[in-house]
């Protein structure tokens, strides 16, 4: 078995670490021992034992450079990280091979000219880190090609994939899920992190144009924008929201839920689309390309620009018509069959790494 050492800087847990949870697991089936460094912040301490209890090999920091002499140990290295910084400190001081695997969401589809700041940003901190890295891996085929664009070389796409087995409609259970999480109406389910490239507010504004439907946000919303949601909500005495923070039963709660909402600005290959897809929902999301890369309009969800009263109206089309929304879900699930299975993806990314295991030989 080849040594292979993650090591991530989150400091709570989001999109990358739910990948590290489902991949981790099954590199040891190709021949490769994962251990993954954590940090030892008190926000990751439910993560970290999951990550336990599914069998990962686990090292808890203060900082990256404690595990310095274990991390160099390793017959590769693969940094998943938050802050340029981490990057630049890890390609700078640790051994080669090492890699990186991209999540992050690459383009800000924001107006007024701040996609183009974002851009420029990312261009001179993060891009500018990764040029020391061996190779580049991206969730996302439109993901490589902007990496490439901006000047990285040895980029690799690994689009991701969902355990289709934990994520899937069960008809059977249906009525009593519905029953426990107390869904009498058609139900919304409005999952991710509160921040403003998930564009909670315009998900807030159509739930106010909505009374006839419910929503249900999840995710982690312990933070200023969260807040700020929140308070709107109270202000604007919307009867029909309700907010659930982050949440471990998310396979249940797409099976009770009738659609996903998802009017996000910024992707690079969303797991809560694929997780709802798989569960055989419809999702109602933006036209961005990394979500145009997974949903066809019209044929698996609906891509609507991302403005309240627009994003009400394709809701109400979905609520209106099960016949519709039932075909959607459906045709989503089979998409995610064809092409976004866990173990497709975990098959894909093994054997990028055993690649460049060789390749360092």
């Amino acid at each position: 078995m080849a040594e292979v050492a993650f090591l991530t800087d989150a400091p709570r847990v989001a999109g990358s670490e739910t990948w590290l949870l489902a991949y981790l697991p099954l590199l040891k089936h190709y021949g490769l021992e994962p251990t993954l460094y954590l940090s030892n912040r008190p926000s990751l301490d439910i993560y970290a034992q999951r990550l336990t209890e599914a069998g990962v090999a686990l090292r808890r920091y203060e900082r990256p450079a404690e595990v310095m002499p274990a991390l160099c140990t390793a017959r590769l290295r693969v940094v998943q990280a938050w802050q340029p910084h981490t990057y630049s400190w890890a390609f700078g001081h640790l051994p080669r091979p090492n890699v990186s695997v991209i999540h992050d969401q690459l383009e800000y589809h924001y107006p007024y000219g701040l996609r183009q700041l974002f851009r420029l940003g990312y261009r001179l901190s993060k891009a500018h880190a990764l040029r020391n890295a061996d190779a580049v891996i991206t969730v996302s085929q439109w993901g490589e090609k902007y990496l490439r664009h901006l000047g990285l070389t040895k980029v690799f796409s690994v689009p991701n994939g969902v355990d289709v087995e934990r994520f899937k409609p069960c008809p059977k259970r249906r009525p009593e899920l519905r029953t426990g999480f107390g869904f009498r109406r058609f139900t919304v389910l409005v999952p991710g992190r509160m921040s403003p490239e998930k564009n909670p507010l315009a998900s807030l504004s159509a739930a106010r144009f909505s009374p006839d439907l419910d929503f249900v946000f999840v995710g982690d919303d312990d933070s200023s924008t969260g807040h700020v949601i929140k308070r709107l909500a109270r202000q604007w005495k919307l009867g029909n929201v309700q907010f659930w923070g982050k949440r471990w039963d998310m396979p249940e709660l797409y099976q009770a839920a009738d659609a996903v909402l998802q009017p996000t600005l910024a992707e690079n290959q969303s797991l809560v689309t694929l997780e709802a897809m798989a569960s055989g929902l419809p999702v109602v999301s933006s036209p961005i390309p990394a979500q145009a890369e997974l949903i066809r309009d019209g044929v698996e969800g609906l891509l609507v620009p991302p403005y309240p009263k627009a994003l009400a109206k394709a809701l109400g089309i979905l609520a209106s018509n099960p016949q519709k929304s039932g075909a959607l879900g459906c045709a989503a699930r089979a998409r995610v069959l064809e092409r976004h299975t866990l173990q497709h993806s975990v098959s894909r990314l093994a054997q990028v790494l055993l690649g460049l295991l060789e390749g360092a030989r």
